[in-house]
């Protein structure tokens, strides 16, 4: 295996993803008469070289590149994407074929995208089972009727989206609006993508995935890495001036959580989280992000001309960022107020869900799997609320595990969390609360798509179902746990019809 603290650090410069263009237009689908623009974006093998010392690496890569092509977009304005499989035929990491929906008799080189965060129709979703093999391309209408916010965009493949994402499979979508636009927050050069995953590699370096070491089951729990890569590099260096910088970070970890800080204690001030703007700049000196969360960042680096700062997660350097000496014209200052975000009452709420995150030993094989209210994926439809109505959804967490928790097309608010006695419930069924009601954390206070769900705590959101009727999924974002039956449909009804228990 590799060691990478045998490599050094700090040698290869922060690549920042190519930006996606497009010179091509088609007919809008639900107005033929219209024409909106059209990218094509092709699933591609890549060499990629992670470290100045290491042979490349054979990975996955939309467009052929990892991270994927950055997309900068407006609200308002709607756009088609061509997504093409031109993967090989067999896949380079271990399959597991007894997990569901990934059998030998299905093919190997499978995928289907998900742009994490957008409001679509559900044919545009990436629904885990309407992944299309090599030689074969969908074209997904992207209405972008919603606000500004840092989104990504990666493989959804049932079964395999653990070892898709893990090849490489990701990239940043930034999706703009004219309430950002006003706020003069850096742009251009002094904004930067900062997408963050682990890996493992082998000694030659070549890509690692771990396995259980059981050939008939390799899945693990977690995929974790001992590199942490950076838009693709490992260490990497980025050199700015001394002056504002906006960061839009994505974790695109399988499994990893991050705990972000610069080592000089500069402070990180958060403006926005998955689904856009915060109602007020968060300073923090440490940002805890878990897997597919992301946070809008910006860094005042005057104080620290002609200095090196160090990016780290605990005990793990991420990335230098060498602070330029020489005076720069001031920059715009941090808005002393962002937009608010109107908070919705509990009362709007038509349905309340109680729902919970367990692991459980399968009696015939002995193997662990991962439900979400008890329930197998194949299963009928337990979750189906009323296009244009609120709910509150109660994740009852009682694994010693923190699960972040994403629903597909919609966003939500945290309400809160409290901690219950998980040995009662186990055993009787019954809710005995042992601790007062939490409020969100300052920097969950905007709209999100992801949430923590912790060990031994109720995490309470309330979602209003808006968008487009249809089947999505909700699932935990350890792509290990949703491989393993952690994953579940829900169909949002069309406002004429009344919920059910099934569909």
């Amino acid at each position: 295996m590799l060691h990478p603290e045998r490599l050094a650090p700090f040698v290869d410069e922060l690549p920042i993803p190519k930006i996606a263009r497009t010179q091509e237009s088609a007919a809008d689908p639900e107005h033929p008469d219209r024409k909106i623009p059209l990218y094509r974006i092709g699933m591609r093998e890549a060499q990629v070289r992670v470290h100045r010392d290491l042979p490349p690496t054979r990975m996955w890569g939309y467009d052929g590149v990892v991270p994927g092509p950055t997309f900068d977009v407006r609200a308002g304005h709607p756009l088609l994407i061509e997504w093409s499989n031109e993967l090989p035929q067999r896949h380079f990491l271990p399959i597991d074929h007894t997990l569901h929906g990934a059998g030998a008799n299905v093919p190997q080189s499978r995928a289907v995208v998900h742009v994490h965060g957008a409001r679509v129709r559900p044919e545009a979703d990436g629904y885990p089972d309407s992944w299309f093999t090599p030689g074969n391309k969908q074209v997904y209408r992207y209405p972008m009727r919603q606000q500004s916010a840092t989104l990504w965009y990666h493989d959804h493949a049932m079964g395999i989206e653990r070892l898709n994402v893990y090849a490489g499979l990701f990239g940043t979508f930034l999706l703009r609006d004219e309430v950002e636009h006003g706020l003069r927050l850096p742009r251009d050069e002094f904004e930067l993508p900062l997408i963050i995953t682990d890996r493992q590699f082998n000694a030659d370096g070549r890509l690692y995935y771990p396995t259980s070491g059981m050939p008939e089951s390799p899945w693990v729990s977690e995929a974790y890495g001992d590199v942490i890569l950076i838009n693709g590099k490992m260490t990497p260096y980025l050199n700015v001036e001394p002056r504002t910088y906006r960061f839009r970070i994505v974790n695109a970890s399988n499994a990893r959580f991050y705990y972000l800080a610069l080592s000089d204690g500069t402070p990180l001030q958060q403006i926005g989280s998955d689904q856009g703007l915060l109602p007020q700049a968060v300073s923090m000196k440490t940002l805890t992000l878990a897997p597919a969360e992301r946070a809008d960042l910006v860094v005042d680096f005057s104080k620290a001309a002609g200095q090196n700062l160090i990016l780290r997660s605990l005990a793990m350097d991420l990335m230098q960022i060498k602070v330029s000496p020489r005076k720069v014209a001031l920059a715009n200052p941090l808005p002393q107020a962002l937009p608010p975000v109107a908070r919705i009452p509990p009362a709007a709420a038509v349905k309340t869900r109680r729902l919970t995150l367990d692991n459980y030993e399968d009696p015939n094989t002995h193997m662990m799997m991962m439900l979400l209210n008890a329930t197998y994926w194949r299963q009928p439809i337990t979750e189906n609320p009323v296009l244009n109505t609120t709910e509150i959804w109660e994740f009852v967490n009682l694994t010693e595990d923190t699960h972040p928790i994403h629903l597909h097309t919609v966003r939500f608010q945290v309400l809160n969390r409290q901690r219950f006695d998980v040995d009662e419930y186990l055993m009787s069924g019954k809710m005995a609360f042992a601790g007062p009601v939490i409020a969100p954390l300052e920097n969950e206070t905007g709209w999100k798509d992801t949430v923590r769900a912790d060990a031994g705590l109720i995490t309470r959101i309330i979602i209003p179902f808006e968008g487009y009727p249809g089947r999505y999924v909700w699932h935990c974002h350890v792509l290990e746990h949703a491989a393993n039956e952690m994953m579940r449909p829900f169909q949002v009804l069309p406002p004429s019809t009344q919920p059910r228990t099934s569909v």
